[in-house]
């Protein structure tokens, strides 16, 4: 391709719907940590309705609805068990947001009692645990999805798109990396075994399933890392090919804050998506001499607000009487828990109880 060529390329724009035109649903949230209450912050400007909050302590659930939904002019009950979050007679869908050691049995919980689920990323703590929540979703004939957001955010479609229309050419390399300091003196969850802690649950998912999410199908795995004290994996380094012979070149590590940057290298031209490349971002299209060519700049100060767009996402495929999304199907979502079990082979982390 000509220099000529390559100048004429430009950026789809995204088709991404607006989340406060969503269709409403009653929303019960299974934890009471920090992931749930960005979820419930980001649902402020949508037509969504946290009907309950359910945690192990009435007083903590209480507690966080004073801090995030008391100015929401709608009434939200505290269950001091999870037992009677899901069996809230006024609850649509259950948004599971306990540690990724929990996610199972809270997952299957909710499902059982006849509620959609929206479990958080990484869906479980390993595939044969996805697999059983897949499983009882589909006999139960529920909703269910893992939450991962970027998924369903503007720049992700501007991805998408531009993949579809072949804009790169021929792909040949992803990279990406997800680094925070986390370790030794963040999240207690983030070391203990029994929590499923280690970088690769908590951040590594996100450049894996931004690799899947381009390469489609995974051939190979390839990792290593480095152990804490405790077992779980401080940081690990992956490469996944696919059956084109596309690389995926990944890293994280949860001792260290990387660029968290992503790019996806064609023959024809390149994307790069800005750090941290899985939040609301710009994506900028270079050709192969590296002349910018175009760029899509959506609001990176939205940040997890973005969260919205994934409940959206759920609200509009529960309305449709859809019981996954197209933009992430369950398949898909065990073939990454795949992929993560296989990093954890490769660098040697086992959880109890697995």
């Amino acid at each position: 391709m000509t220099h000529d060529q390559t100048v004429s390329l430009t950026l789809p724009l995204p088709r991404t719907p607006e989340p406060a035109d969503a269709p409403a649903l009653r929303w019960g949230v299974l934890g009471a940590g920090g992931i749930a209450a960005s979820f419930v912050d980001a649902l402020a400007t949508t037509q969504q309705v946290v009907a309950a909050v359910g945690s192990r302590d009435v007083a903590k659930a209480q507690a966080f609805i004073d801090a995030h939904l008391a100015d929401r002019g709608t009434e939200t009950r505290a269950h001091g068990s999870y037992e009677d979050l899901v069996a809230d007679p006024d609850v649509d869908v259950v948004y599971v947001a306990t540690p990724h050691s929990e996610h199972r049995d809270h997952a299957l919980l909710a499902i059982a009692a006849g509620k959609h689920v929206l479990v958080e990323k990484a869906f479980a703590r390993n595939a044969t645990e996805a697999r059983e929540i897949v499983a009882a979703a589909r006999e139960r004939g529920v909703f269910a999805m893992e939450a991962m957001w970027s998924r369903f955010l503007p720049h992700y479609d501007v991805v998408r798109q531009s993949l579809d229309l072949g804009l790169l050419g021929d792909v040949e390399t992803v990279i990406a990396d997800h680094g925070q300091l986390l370790y030794p003196d963040g999240p207690q969850r983030m070391s203990d075994p029994a929590l499923a802690g280690g970088a690769l649950l908590d951040l590594g998912i996100y450049p894996v399933s931004f690799a899947a999410f381009v390469l489609g199908d995974i051939s190979s795995v390839h990792a290593v890392g480095t152990l804490t004290d405790a077992g779980v994996d401080a940081q690990c380094s992956i490469v996944l090919t696919s059956p084109t012979r596309t690389h995926a070149s990944l890293s994280t590590t949860m001792t260290a804050r990387t660029p968290t940057t992503a790019s996806i290298n064609g023959t024809a031209a390149r994307l790069e998506i800005d750090g941290d490349f899985y939040m609301p971002n710009v994506v900028r299209l270079l050709g192969t001499d590296n002349t910018v060519l175009d760029e899509v700049a959506l609001d990176p100060t939205e940040r997890h607000r973005g969260l919205r767009f994934e409940a959206a996402e759920v609200a509009r495929c529960v309305t449709a009487g859809l019981t996954e999304s197209p933009l992430l199907p369950l398949d898909e979502t065990v073939r990454i828990m795949e992929i993560l079990d296989e990093v954890r082979d490769a660098v040697g982390v086992a959880y109890p109880g697995e």
